[in-house]
């Protein structure tokens, strides 16, 4: 792998310059997911599950807990599909699962993740990744009116 750490938080920079980005309007969030392949549920011993579980079920529930979270910050799933080998790109690097999320608004994506109830269910997150990416991307309008 080409990472010698995994990326599973924002840091404080990389929060600050998606800010300063001064995206108005729609955002997609395209995240890349390598899954662990036990759940690693000791930052938040009280969401594991009674019998261990793969980093891929781990994920599920996240996805299931959060959907009405982010559908009621007017977000949206666009894509949810399974990854393999690249056709482009690295050999040795896997992505076990794409997602594509479409929010409103920056401010939207800030308040969803800022919400409590969301957040108590963010520990299925963790214990599912070994490692993530996450960019934000804002569509060009081509040939459409403004």
């Amino acid at each position: 792998m080409h990472s010698t750490s995994p990326y599973l938080e924002v840091s404080q920079t990389a929060g600050r310059d998606f800010m300063m980005r001064g995206i108005s309007g729609p955002v997609v969030m395209l995240n890349l997911l390598r899954f662990r392949a036990q759940a690693d549920y000791s930052a938040s011993p009280h969401l594991a599950p009674e019998a261990p579980v793969s980093g891929r079920d781990a994920f599920m529930r996240y996805y299931e807990h959060t959907l009405p979270f982010l559908r009621a910050s007017g977000g949206e799933v666009l894509l949810l599909g399974d990854g393999g080998p690249w056709l482009i790109g690295p050999s040795d690097e896997r992505w076990d699962m794409a997602m594509l999320v479409q929010q409103t608004s920056v401010e939207a994506f800030i308040a969803w993740n800022s919400d409590a109830a969301y957040l108590a269910g963010i520990g299925h997150r963790t214990a599912a990744l070994e490692d993530s990416r996450l960019l934000p991307l804002v569509a060009h309008n081509f040939g459409k009116e403004d």
